[in-house]
């Protein structure tokens, strides 16, 4: 909210090929590039639902590809879910229920400020007769503890660990959990009598829940970790009740990959170019598009923040963004728009995927919505399409 309240609202002009221009003709040129486009790219997708499901309608209409900037940890859970399933809970039910937190490879605060004053220490429950006596556990290495310290000062327990290791950690302890025999002295950096020490608690939690952020987890097997921490979570309930529960989805990714799945079936990663949705979790990611040169043109969406591009493409770029964004490479079409929010209403899918958040307009910005500039690019694509047909 301070980095969105203190975006300038300079540079809120349109610019053609780093000079001014109107809104309509911005929207025309950007039309023309898509249209030129063999396989135009629709990524970065920080916007609200309905700037997403624009940018949806207009790559199918220019048979392109569409991604989102943070997919790369979203599809570590992803993965999971689609290959064996998961058993996930809720933020009303941690809020009402928890009474053992295991956070594990984040602090959680450094991407969802509010999380422990909103959901952990909060001061009523249904369920749980006292929020404040909670445990909180933490599995990894320099993170933020201070927010699991419980109201009455109670210091929450930090169990450190190599943060690439956690696929061995929590398979370590699932093995632990049923009593089969571990020769390893070690799991990840943790004794295992301390990991010994943990499952037991586990197994006296009346509802436990394992957290994480997947854009915190190691790159290289963050997806494992995820399977290894769903596993335990699965095994668990056969005694008791344990959840898990995946965090994340910054500027709106997962709005984006729900948007992608009502529209297609499949959440991101799918092209239009052959007229019907064709999906590929590997080939069609983003980056990997970018750095093979196999799209001629990017159509970039950072509706939230005014950062500049993470790379730059070396085609024909077009930019639908936050004002003020300080390019390294000016895009052939920049178009401002307002922030999701904060300058006009719109809808957000919160961190826990289960609901639809509203959002209201908090200051007077005469700039457009993102889902109003695509549909302007949509018709003058239609328009192009119709004179060259």
């Amino acid at each position: 909210a301070i980095e969105a309240f203190a975006a300038a609202e300079a540079g809120g002009t349109p610019r053609v090929d780093g000079d001014q221009a109107s809104l309509d003709d911005s929207c025309a040129r950007a039309a023309q590039i898509i249209a030129r486009s063999r396989l135009p790219l629709f990524a970065g997708l920080a916007t609200d639902v309905a700037g997403a499901k624009a940018v949806m309608d207009l790559a199918e209409r220019a048979g392109g590809v569409v991604d989102h900037a943070e997919s790369d940890a979203m599809f570590r859970n992803f993965f999971v879910l689609m290959d064996k399933g998961w058993m996930t809970t809720t933020l009303a039910e941690v809020k009402n229920r928890v009474d053992l937190l295991i956070v594990a490879g984040t602090d959680v605060v450094s991407r969802l400020p509010r999380f422990f004053e909103r959901y952990v220490w909060n001061a009523d429950s249904l369920f749980a007769p006292e929020p404040a006596a909670r445990e909180v556990v933490y599995l990894g290495e320099a993170l933020d503890t201070e927010a699991g310290r419980a109201p009455d000062g109670r210091a929450p327990t930090v169990i450190a660990c190599d943060g690439s290791r956690l696929a061995e950690v929590f398979g370590a302890m699932r093995a632990l959990y049923h009593g089969r025999p571990l020769q390893a002295a070690e799991a990840g950096g943790v004794r295992i009598e301390r990991l010994r020490d943990l499952v037991a608690r586990m197994k006296r939690a009346k509802y436990g829940v394992i957290a994480w952020v997947a854009a915190d987890l190691a790159e290289s097997n963050g997806e494992l970790a995820v399977e290894a921490i769903s596993d335990l979570v699965t095994d668990l309930n056969e005694t008791g009740r344990f959840s898990c529960l995946p965090l994340g989805g910054a500027d709106d990714a997962f709005g984006a990959a729900q948007v992608c799945s009502w529209q297609s079936g499949f959440p991101l990663r799918v092209s239009f170019a052959s007229g019907h949705p064709e999906y590929d979790p590997h080939l069609l990611s983003w980056r990997r598009l970018v750095a093979d040169g196999a799209v001629d043109s990017l159509t970039w969406v950072s509706a939230f923040r005014a950062d500049d591009l993470p790379v730059d493409a070396g085609v024909p770029t077009i930019v639908v963004g936050a004002p003020g964004i300080d390019f390294r490479r000016e895009p052939e079409v920049y178009i401002p728009v307002g922030i999701p929010g904060l300058d006009h209403d719109g809808h957000v899918v919160r961190t826990d995927t289960v609901a639809s958040l509203p959002l209201r307009r908090l200051r007077d910005v005469d700039l457009p919505r993102t889902a109003d500039v695509i549909r302007a690019i949509g018709a003058h694509l239609i328009q192009q399409q119709q004179v060259e047909g």
